[in-house]
């Protein structure tokens, strides 16, 4: 049996924290804000989504990393796949109703195509990355950006119509899958590394450390590169739309914070503070179903303000308020997660997962 790698579950640790800022401040705080304590929680913007994608590909292709894998195995592994992508993408979908902004289909979508390279070499899982980016970029010469997209609102006008529901998944949905899946199959070409020798997470390391302080630079003297408006919204773009600026941006953050992690859980993985974290990091899909719905309830009962699909367009809740309940509800689910795995070896709903997907 494989050995898990703490390191792993404390960077989805925090990608759970970073989800609880994200979500929690676009509903409730204002994601067009970038100055002080707002900027600070609009940081976590893309990071934290990406992050979690990449995450996701490394588990795929941690489940699959081994060369002496026989043919029926190989399917096995390959069915099991494929029924968690239905899961999660069915799972999605009914919870669209409650957060139009759901990655979980997306993520079904993700895994479904995923099963396709699982046994490949690693190299085509960057031809696989860079193609899903290319194919973006094609679309994006074709097809407005915006279509389909009410900004004020942040919702997706025509997503129940088959040519809104089938834009909004490949091209321009909150995490379509074009270009978003280059995350995951950048987390899968990274789950391959050999993470036992000690010059792995080094050098992925000073990679992501390489990347991201080049594109920052590129971004923050773009003013002095062009005056043209396009180019700059291209090079400074966040989010809405991908564009390869802020892809390679996050991805490069993204390596950062996952070799981080590893040196901290090689480090410090025994002391009890690094496996309460790392429960919460087992529970991700529970938490992020209870962070959209118990999350959302007890926020709006802090704050006085109805949840509705038009909370944008209400007064934003002053972001230490959000900031500080984003900590506590944080310090609250590592608590549940720690009970909980006491007894329980996967979260609730990956309990629920597992069985009916494998």
């Amino acid at each position: 049996m494989k050995k898990r790698i703490i390191g792993f579950d404390l960077a989805r640790a925090y990608a759970v924290f970073g989800m609880f800022i994200v979500n929690f401040n676009t509903v409730f705080g204002s994601h067009t804000d970038h100055n002080g304590v707002s900027g600070f929680l609009n940081a976590f913007n893309g990071n934290s989504s990406t992050l979690f994608v990449m995450l996701a590909g490394m588990g795929v292709s941690l489940l699959t990393n081994r060369n002496d894998y026989s043919l029926e195995e190989r399917n096995t592994l390959k069915r099991i796949v494929t029924k968690r992508s239905w899961f999660l993408f069915g799972l999605g979908i009914a919870f669209y109703f409650w957060w139009p902004a759901d990655i979980l289909h997306f993520y079904g979508g993700y895994m479904h195509i995923a099963v396709l390279f699982l046994f490949l070499p690693q190299k085509y899982y960057l031809y696989a990355a860079f193609s899903a980016i290319v194919i973006f970029h094609l679309l994006l010469a074709m097809i407005p950006y915006e279509t389909g997209w009410n900004f004020n609102t942040l919702m997706y006008t025509d997503f129940w119509t088959v040519p809104g529901f089938i834009r909004n998944t490949f091209y321009n949905g909150w995490n379509s899958i074009f270009p978003w899946i280059a995350y995951f199959f950048l987390g899968m070409y990274v789950g391959r590394m050999d993470w036992k020798e000690n010059k792995t997470p080094k050098i992925v390391l000073v990679t992501g450390v390489s990347v991201y302080i080049f594109t920052v630079v590129l971004q923050f003297f773009a003013t002095d590169i062009t005056n043209d408006k396009d180019v700059l919204h291209y090079l400074t773009a966040d989010y809405l739309p991908p564009f390869l600026p802020f892809m390679v941006g996050t991805a490069s953050f993204g390596l950062i914070v996952i070799s981080l992690f590893i040196f901290i859980g090689n480090a410090f993985g025994q002391t009890a503070l690094a496996k309460l974290l790392a429960s919460t990091g087992q529970m991700t899909l529970t938490h992020y179903i209870l962070h959209l719905t118990l999350g959302f309830f007890m926020l709006s009962l802090v704050t006085g303000k109805t949840l509705s699909h038009e909370m944008l367009n209400e007064a934003p809740t002053h972001p230490l308020i959000i900031l500080t309940f984003a900590i506590v509800y944080f310090l609250l689910s590592c608590s549940f997660s720690d009970l909980w795995t006491k007894k329980y070896k996967n979260g609730p709903l990956e309990m629920v997962m597992r069985k009916l997907a494998g």
